[in-house]
């Protein structure tokens, strides 16, 4: 592969990494450590379709992992 068509493919970013369940207190913070995950793992997808639309790509039926 050149260096070219590797400049050309699209990168994506990590996905967040997921709260081990002892992270969570179980008192009903708010947000809670899995709610932050939710909305992280929700703006990780919205970036990678939009890398995605980018490169005129179709879209994923699941997110890239």
């Amino acid at each position: 592969m050149s260096d070219t068509a590797s400049r050309d493919e699209p990168r994506f970013p990590p996905p967040p990494r997921e709260p081990d369940l002892d992270e969570c207190c179980g008192t009903g913070c708010d947000p809670c450590v899995f709610d932050i995950y939710d909305q992280r793992l929700e703006r990780w997808r919205e970036r990678c379709a939009a890398i995605r639309e980018a490169h005129g790509l179709p879209p994923a039926e699941e997110p890239p992992c």
